[in-house]
């Protein structure tokens, strides 16, 4: 599986998903601009030790991402989505897209993929689940509905 953050802000954020990643066997893309140093103390305080483990890449736009992998099956994080992300059957190669936290993917982003967009059930009246809790949930369902590939 991999995981791409289009412009993460929150470093503890990124550090928790490089330690998930590392865990799973699940590449991570970066997407600049990132709101903090990959030097940051916050980030590899979450994911030192697992730091090594990690296939890690850079890019400097999504769009860079998509010319990479033409091939590649991406999904779509956002709250704005109508389908919940129970309801798709996730490949083991997939490609799962989350934005940055304060404003999540844009609407550029989201528009061009309406049909592969797709959402955590949550409550109304509560803006949005932390990032890194909302790439462990979907990514283990990918990693679930695949018989978790490498895992055992």
């Amino acid at each position: 599986m991999h995981i791409v953050l289009v412009e993460p802000e929150i470093p503890a954020n990124t550090g928790n998903i490089s330690r998930t990643c590392a865990v799973t066997g699940s590449s991570l893309h970066l997407v600049r601009p990132l709101g903090f140093s990959v030097d940051d103390k916050s980030l590899k305080r979450a994911g030192l030790d697992y730091w090594h483990l990690l296939d890690l890449h850079y890019y400097d736009s999504f769009q860079e991402v998509r010319d990479q992998y033409p091939q590649g099956n991406f999904w779509f994080l956002t709250t704005k989505a109508q389908k919940n992300y129970h309801t798709v059957r996730f490949g083991p190669d997939d490609f799962l897209v989350f934005g940055k936290e304060t404003a999540g993917l844009s609407a550029e982003i989201r528009e061009a993929n309406a049909e592969h967009c797709l959402r955590i059930p949550m409550g109304k009246d509560i803006r949005s689940l932390n990032l890194s809790n909302s790439v462990a949930i979907v990514l283990y369902e990918a990693l679930r509905q695949n018989n978790f590939p490498h895992l055992f």
